[in-house]
């Protein structure tokens, strides 16, 4: 048998990996510091999909994202649409309880994609290079009542 045929015989007999379970990051989750007002919501897992949503009022300019996370032709990813862009997926390059880390070695900004949960609070973090320089910035959410705002 040519190599090339045993190769995809193996790849049609190995079950596919189940998908890790962030079912810790579904909810409606708040940050109000820094002067700004961040949201997220992400689902609950369905499937291996999670779907979500953010939004940023900073300024009284409001940004938006939308994104999912799931299987993907690149495996499992985080994929983003900022402000309606093109998607980008990061890839899990790390999961366990309570934590996920997605990276994209190719993005210009980001590169790397990480969420931790520690009780009612979610950490979101993203890092990168900007100009040579090591960037990072960090959303720290508590969970909230689905559409709460910040206080005035």
């Amino acid at each position: 048998m040519p190599t090339a045929a045993l190769f995809a015989a193996l790849l049609i007999q190995t079950p596919p990996a189940s998908p890790p379970d962030l079912s810790w990051m579904a909810g409606y989750w708040l940050d109000c510091s820094g002067g700004r007002e961040a949201s997220e919501t992400w689902s609950d897992p369905r499937a291996g999909l999670s779907v979500g949503h953010a939004v940023t009022v900073s300024d009284g300019e409001a940004a938006f994202e939308v994104s999912h996370i799931g299987p993907t032709p690149q495996g499992f990813a985080y994929v983003a649409q900022p402000g309606g862009a093109p998607p980008t997926a990061f890839v899990l390059v790390e999961s366990g309880p309570g934590r996920a880390v997605f990276a994209n070695p190719q993005n210009d900004f980001p590169t790397r994609v990480i969420y931790e949960r520690d009780g009612n609070a979610l950490k979101a973090r993203i890092e990168g290079e900007i100009e040579g320089q090591a960037r990072s910035m960090e959303w720290n959410f508590r969970t909230a009542p689905l559409n709460t705002r910040c206080p005035a």
